[in-house]
């Protein structure tokens, strides 16, 4: 997600809080909510991904 885009969910935030949302905001910041969302687990799937177990018999947790 570009740096713009986090921007404007900030933007709409502090809005939110003062003034409030029209209705056409409020379905832009849903909608970008949703797509940083999507790209936070896409993140983290990526991270799990990348995680290799290793079985090591010799090795006790105590």
């Amino acid at each position: 997600m570009d740096s713009n885009k986090i921007r404007r969910i900030n933007e709409l935030a502090h809005k939110a809080k003062g003034e409030g949302l029209n209705e056409d905001e409020i379905k832009e910041r849903d909608i970008l909510r949703k797509e940083y969302i999507a790209a936070i687990r896409a993140s983290f799937k990526a991270q799990l991904d990348s995680i290799e177990y290793i079985d090591d018999p010799k090795r006790t947790l105590n």
